[in-house]
Parts: structure tokens; C-alpha cells; sequence
């Protein structure tokens, strides 16, 4: 798995490059910014997992700034602030922050907060995040998202359902990464002939099934969809990416 890449922002110097080397001494890869300008050229030039958005930025507001990110950004953002009143709280999440953390903070807790952000990111569907994905490729199978097509290692297209589809995508976008059931069906819009969450759940039993019939050389033992038990399934091989 790829190691994440933190931005840090926050105009104070000390305070930002202090956090920058607490969070490389815990194995991630932080990179520091001080502007809005700053956060969008690294947007532009490489991949971030996470930014922490410091909300005194000077001259600048970090709210005013997680708003407009949100307007074409998708990247989990954590306001950290001096300020910690409920409602100063509440205009950071309104703003489309996923985590609020208030100044001072015990260093140990931003890294489990941190950690729990970049969790619930790669745990939810990231199809929104790859939307302009045109090819994606796992050993040796090809599914081409223009032509919605899947084919085999030996090139012979292999004819999938909408919904079996459907649930092949979801678990190309998470490759290794354990998925419950109810994250499946929320994904698919799974509905079973009873109510429930037991329905759902024999629901997406059948649908796997159905899709290991069509890609594993052993159904009955497989390799790339993968029963994780306790949890539900997990697609369990690298997958390939080539953007449109």
C-alpha cells in the first residue's frame, strides 16, 4: 500500500515544521504548506491523502478555506485550531471538514485521529475518486471501463450482469481492503426478498458467488475475492490503473 502524504498548513513556522517531523518519525510522508495558494499547487502537482488545515492562517481563515476546497476537492481535511467552542466545531464540519482538533492537543491523539481519517477515506468507495478511470487490470484480467467490458488473461471477454458488475468495480477500487457487507450493499443498492440487515447480507453472499463463478479458475477455493472472515470480503491482488 502506498505511504500516505500529509499536507500541513499553518502559518506559524515552528508549529508546522514540529508537526512535518512527527509525522515523518511515524512513517508517513508530511509535506508543509503556510497558504491556500500553497495547499492548491500541491493538489495540483502530486497525490495528497490528507490535509491538516491549521484555522489561523494569518491573513488567511482555514473554515473559509476547507469551504472552497470542498467545492472541487475530495481530500479528507482536519481543521486544528485554537478555537474549540461547539460552534466554532460545528462551522468547521459544516464546511465539509471530516475531523476538528483543538490546539493544544496531545501529539499521540492527532496520530490516532489521523490514522482514523485516512481509515474511513480508504474504506469508503473511492469510484468517486477514480470516476474518469478508463482501464483497470488484475492478474492478468483487463476491465475496460469505456466499453464496460471484462476479459480474461487469455483475451476472451467474459460477460458479466449489471449488478455483478457493479460489485467487480467496487472491489477494484479497493484492492486489499477488507469490506463489510453493508459497505458493499451501500455501494450496489443491494436489497434482498426480505428486510434486514440478514437479508442484505445473503444478498451479497449470492452476488459473490456469482462473480467468483465468473473470474476464479476455482470457485470453491479462491484466490482474488477472498472471504475475510469476521469482516466479510476482500479483493486479494494488486490492481493496475490507467487513467481516461
Amino acid at each position: 500500500m502506498a505511504i500516505p502524504r500529509i499536507l500541513v498548513v499553518d502559518d506559524d513556522v515552528e508549529m508546522r515544521m514540529m508537526m512535518v517531523q512527527f509525522l515523518r518519525q511515524n512513517s508517513f510522508i508530511a509535506l508543509p504548506a503556510a497558504s491556500e495558494q500553497e495547499i492548491r499547487t500541491q493538489l495540483a502537482d502530486s497525490r495528497v491523502d490528507l490535509v491538516l488545515l491549521d484555522v489561523m492562517l494569518g491573513d488567511e481563515n482555514g473554515v473559509e478555506i476547507c469551504s472552497r476546497l470542498r467545492q472541487d476537492q475530495q481530500v479528507p481535511i482536519i481543521l486544528v485550531s485554537a478555537l474549540s467552542a461547539d460552534h466554532q466545531r460545528m462551522a468547521g464540519y459544516e464546511v465539509g471538514a471530516d475531523d476538528y482538533i483543538a490546539k493544544p492537543f496531545n501529539p499521540d491523539l492527532l496520530l490516532a485521529r489521523v490514522r482514523a481519517v485516512l481509515l474511513r477515506a480508504r474504506r469508503s468507495s473511492s469510484l468517486i475518486y477514480r470516476r474518469n478511470v478508463s482501464t483497470f487490470q488484475f492478474q492478468g484480467w483487463c476491465y475496460d471501463g469505456k466499453r464496460d467490458e471484462v476479459r480474461a488473461p487469455d483475451g476472451v471477454q467474459v460477460a458479466l450482469s449489471k449488478r455483478e458488475t457493479a460489485l467487480l468495480k467496487v472491489f477494484l477500487a479497493n484492492p486489499h481492503i477488507p469490506l463489510t457487507r453493508d459497505e458493499i450493499a451501500s455501494s450496489l443498492d443491494v436489497t434482498g426478498d426480505a428486510s434486514g440487515a440478514e437479508a442484505t447480507g445473503r444478498a451479497i453472499d449470492v452476488l459473490v458467488g456469482r462473480l467468483r463463478s465468473k473470474i476464479e479458475a476455482q470457485p470453491k477455493d479462491p484466490k482474488l475475492l477472498r472471504t475475510e472472515r469476521g469482516v466479510g470480503y476482500v479483493f486479494a491482488t494488486d490492481v493496475t490503473i490507467e487513467d481516461s
